[in-house]
């Protein structure tokens, strides 16, 4: 066998070696990148509710929300605030305990929350709508927004709508 010919294969057998380890590595690497990237998904089983015709004289309304988390990883809960100050919000965790009064941007407290949700656990978010909040003028019907944001990938943003229509 010629120098050239065993060159050839050696180099062949080399190139063919890095192939090989290049290609493992990719398929561990993306076995490890499966297991970082399993995401919580918070699940909503409603989140539209309509109060229908309520009156100013009645005083506050409230409604509360279902959320799931589907999966096995921890969802954090960075923040929850409302589209109009007539509209506050409370999480109500697992075990009943009421955290916070989460209101409109500039109504109430912003910072991170920071509640997590461990996997499979599900909690409540109650709306509560004034309707006299707007005094006459917010006679009609009203729809109002409750955001929440989370550190899920898949689903970092949810919305809860509530509508009503307000009468005196």
């Amino acid at each position: 066998m010629s120098e050239k010919t065993r060159n050839l294969i050696l180099t062949i057998g080399g190139i063919s070696v890095i192939f090989v380890i290049i290609l493992l590595a990719g398929l561990f690497s993306n076995n490890n990148n499966d297991n970082k990237n399993k995401d919580g998904v918070l699940t909503v089983k409603e989140n539209f509710f309509d109060f229908g015709m309520i009156s100013m004289k009645n005083g506050n309304v409230s409604h509360r929300f279902a959320l799931k988390n589907e999966n096995s990883e921890t969802i954090t809960i960075k923040k929850i605030y409302t589209s109009c100050m007539c509209t506050t919000a409370t999480l109500i965790d697992s075990n009943g305990e009421k955290r916070g009064i989460f209101g409109m941007p500039g109504h109430g407290d912003l910072s991170n929350i920071g509640f997590q949700i461990a996997g499979g656990e599900t909690i409540e978010i109650e709306a509560i709508f004034d309707p006299a909040a707007h005094g006459p003028e917010g006679i009609g019907p009203v729809k109002r927004i409750i955001y929440i944001e989370t550190d899920s990938q898949t689903n970092p943003n949810l919305q809860l709508v509530i509508e009503a229509r307000v009468a005196n």
